[in-house]
């Protein structure tokens, strides 16, 4: 009988971690799958990646197939170390427990000579239907606006996403999908739409498909977490006598009071103005800017000329 190299099948180092295994059996059970597979000889390749995953996932059958030793080629001839006992190597190491001859249905004479009994391969149509594949999750990115985060939208976008048709091949189609985007939505947030993803293999479910919140920059606002930001601009005499001004937020304009001898930089906090968000809502805060109109004739001139001898001022007092 002929050797099988088992992390060979795998396309595995033999110091593969058990998630490399588990990856690959994956990988190469979604390529192989009779139900959806184009590649040659695919049902044959198939059972070889199931056995395959049947020894090595489990760290007895690992174990005992390791002691075999590692000067073995797959396809070389092969016969079991004088001596080799299945009872010995995996049986009696599990505590007794009985690899029945049914576990072993559909694999090779290879694994059946290494772990007792003996069997014969499965005819196509028998034990595939057992095999369930959990369908890929999908990912995508949904652009939204800043008023969109705050008040929340729903949005339908079309999109080419992975189904089976009616002969069980996979391929893409384009599909209608409805997004509720949350009042509160962050950038860089997942919005997971259950079963929504690709379709599974064998009867498994669907996979997720999530879109990542991306929003996009604001002509007036930006955003830091929760808390919005807006920079104010005041005149000389707003920011100096102090004044009522009205500013925009997310939610509507709001009245703010700007106290006497108020400075460029100076920030000021509307509460529960930001971002809608559970415990809290974030806040707005305006940076104020002081802006100075120009001096463009003779008489806007001579008001700074007289401001500057009523009011001495050195700014730069360092």
């Amino acid at each position: 009988m002929e050797y099988r190299d088992y992390y060979k099948i795998l396309g595995i180092q033999k110091t593969a971690s058990d998630n490399d295994i588990k990856q690959a059996y994956r990988r190469l059970a979604r390529k192989y799958h009779p139900d959806v597979s184009k590649e040659a000889n695919a049902e044959e390749k198939f059972k070889d990646v199931q056995e395959a995953y049947e020894v090595l996932k489990d760290t007895e059958k690992r174990k005992a197939y390791d002691q075999l030793g590692a000067n073995w080629k797959q396809g070389q001839e092969f016969r079991p170390p004088p001596g080799w006992d299945a009872n010995t190597h995996f049986n009696r190491s599990r505590t007794g427990e009985t690899f029945q001859e049914s576990d072993m249905e559909g694999f090779s004479d290879f694994f059946a000579n290494i772990f007792g009994g003996a069997q014969q391969r499965r005819g196509r149509g028998q034990g595939f239907r057992e095999f369930r594949q959990r369908g890929q999750d999908q990912h995508a990115k949904i652009s939204i606006t800043l008023e969109d985060a705050f008040h929340g939208t729903t949005r339908t976008i079309q999109m080419q996403m992975p189904e089976l048709d009616a002969n069980g091949q996979m391929h893409h189609a384009l599909r209608t999908i409805k997004v509720t985007i949350p009042a509160g939505a962050k950038s860089g947030q997942q919005l997971r739409l259950a079963k929504q993803g690709a379709p599974g293999m064998g009867g498994g479910e669907a996979g997720d498909l999530y879109f990542e919140v991306d929003i996009e920059p604001h002509t007036m606002f930006s955003l830091k977490g929760s808390d919005v930001y807006l920079t104010l601009p005041v005149t000389p005499w707003e920011a100096a006598l102090g004044s009522d001004v009205k500013i925009p937020t997310l939610g509507g304009q709001v009245g703010l009071k700007l106290a006497p001898n108020s400075q460029t930089g100076q920030k000021l906090r509307l509460k529960g103005r930001g971002m809608p968000g559970k415990p809290n809502a974030g806040d707005q805060y305006a940076i104020l800017q002081i802006l100075t109109p120009p001096a463009q004739t003779d008489e806007q001139k001579q008001v700074y000329k007289q401001m500057a001898q009523i009011m001495p001022f050195n700014p730069r007092n360092w």
